[in-house]
């Protein structure tokens, strides 16, 4: 274990289940890493459809917020769904994975965004806003997202509003850390 001070209980590296890339192992990563896991084997989704750990970069009134995502998932080559993880509360992490899949491509909108803390989940139309499916088993498999993909709206999010959604996810996404500094674990490859 190493010894960094962190109220993150590290247990040593893993193997990151969709890139094989050697990653810290964490909590949190262990719920990462079963959703990806779930994904693939229990949705349908090959690996190569996965995108994991991507970043969105804010800065706002002196505050730099690196924003998460756990995955976006393609089909056909194109950003469908995006999957973000947090601990605790969905409903509190619907907003800003509306604001992740409005701005992550700036040539599209990702039309449908999942919130959950690896034992619920909600899928969200980040058109309307509006949370389409409760619980991890309705996030759609691969098959029906595939035949989704026809009725979807891609359309970029218009450049006056995109700079909002950006501003909504430094607020919800800014990290201040309970030991009062920031959670950052000095040369460890990012989980």
């Amino acid at each position: 274990m190493a010894d960094i001070p962190s109220h993150h209980y590290i247990y040593g590296t893993c193997t990151d289940f969709v890139s094989g890339e050697e990653i810290v192992d964490t909590d949190d990563e262990r719920y990462r890493q079963k959703i990806g896991r779930f994904l693939v084997e229990e949705k349908g989704y090959a690996k190569e459809e996965l995108e994991p750990r991507l970043t969105i970069e804010t800065l706002f009134a002196s505050q730099f917020v690196v924003s998460k995502i756990e995955y976006a998932v393609r089909i056909d080559g194109r950003r469908v769904m995006v999957v973000r993880y947090g601990p605790g509360s969905l409903v509190t992490r619907e907003r800003p994975a509306i604001a992740a899949a409005r701005v992550l491509d700036p040539g599209q909108r990702i039309p449908l965004a999942v919130v959950t803390n690896g034992e619920d989940a909600e899928v969200v139309d980040t058109m309307t806003g509006k949370v389409l499916y409760e619980g991890l088993s309705n996030i759609p498999c691969r098959e029906d997202l595939a035949a989704m993909c026809a009725f979807f709206d891609f359309s970029p999010y218009p450049g006056e509003r995109r700079e909002r959604e950006l501003r909504i996810l430094n607020a919800f996404d800014v990290q201040v850390c309970c030991v009062g500094g920031p959670c950052a674990l000095p040369d460890a490859p990012k989980g």
